[in-house]
């Protein structure tokens, strides 16, 4: 399934121009994946539900009940996708993904679906500027700095909610959902004192996946940290957000809920020791880094709970007694 990433042709100053200037208004304005699948294609029974972020943002998601069960886990998803995952099969997704070697569908239902046979009920949501939620703030991404808010929504619906309200907690949360709950628990650290567990899947710095993905477009070494700089200059400008603000490494020091992180070792869009710092800055004794060594493609890391998902499950079954 697994795309080779295309050979690296270097730019010209025009190429470069635009490349940066696009990167910069994807920051300010979020495109959005559709939600082309559905728990009922897996038989499962399913509620559309409503909720809102702490700041008030509509947001839209799914309930997945197992019935007779009192656990839950709350999903979530990463940048560009939705909670039913991206269609980088198809364009305008695949000219931008298949590149880095992820130019196939990734479905996150699946994901559901074997959590659901596991046992768990199932919350899963669309953050601010993704999927059917609401746009919010100007339709800008944040990395994490006003996604939080959709994170610690998530909970308090399920603690409102009548038939969720006291089941034992989990979060299952990738990329930028990963990185909005780790700010999240920097931020808020009480709501997530009954939360029993998180499951990261692939958090990472902003400012290293902006720099892979220069350089897999063609700029040269000695070019990338001037254009990295300019890119950040741009981002501001749209977003009045700098990389400094949005380090996950530094939300990660104040993480107190057992964590287990998994990661694409060498994936092509990121670095391991930019994922290692943040594991290593988790300041909880209980925690599990997992490393998944076949791939280069960051698509793989999101496929790897539906393909390999034992490691996960007993992550879950021991923390959610």
């Amino acid at each position: 399934m697994t795309d080779s990433p295309a050979n690296n042709v270097s730019l010209t100053e025009s190429e470069i121009e635009r490349l940066i200037q696009s990167m910069a208004d994807a920051y300010g304005h979020q495109g959005r994946s559709p939600i082309l699948h559905s728990p009922g294609e897996y038989g499962l029974d399913f509620e559309e539900i409503s909720f809102q972020a702490t700041d008030g943002v509509a947001l839209e998601g799914w309930f997945i009940p197992a019935y007779g069960s009192d656990k839950l886990v709350i999903a979530n998803h990463p940048r560009g996708f939705s909670r039913a995952g991206m269609p980088t099969h198809l364009e305008p997704w695949k000219s931008t993904w298949a590149p880095s070697g992820n130019g196939w569908e990734v479905d996150f239902v699946q994901d559901y679906r074997i959590l659901h046979d596991a046992g768990y009920n199932v919350l899963t949501y669309d953050l601010r500027n993704h999927g059917h939620s609401a746009e919010a703030n100007g339709g800008v991404v944040s990395s994490g700095l006003f996604e939080y808010r959709d994170v610690l929504g998530s909970l308090h619906y399920a603690r409102q909610r009548p038939d969720t309200s006291g089941m034992t907690v989990a979060l299952f949360s990738r990329c930028l959902g990963a990185n909005s709950t780790i700010c999240a628990m920097a931020r808020r650290p009480e709501a997530f004192a009954t939360v029993r567990c998180l499951v990261a899947c692939q958090p990472l710095t902003p400012s290293s996946i902006a720099e892979r993905l220069l350089a897999l477009a063609g700029v040269p070494a000695e070019r990338l940290a001037g254009t990295l700089a300019d890119l950040e200059h741009r981002m501001v400008l749209k977003t009045s957000i700098n990389f400094a603000r949005r380090d996950v490494k530094e939300w990660a020091k104040s993480v107190e809920t057992p964590t287990f992180v998994y990661q694409v070792r060498n994936d092509i869009l990121t670095t391991s020791d930019d994922v290692q710092t943040i594991f290593d800055n988790l300041p909880v004794d209980d925690k599990y880094l997992h490393w998944i060594d076949d791939s280069t493609a960051r698509w793989d890391g999101y496929a790897e709970f539906q393909r390999r998902p034992t490691l996960i499950l007993e992550w879950l079954a021991a923390h959610l007694r």
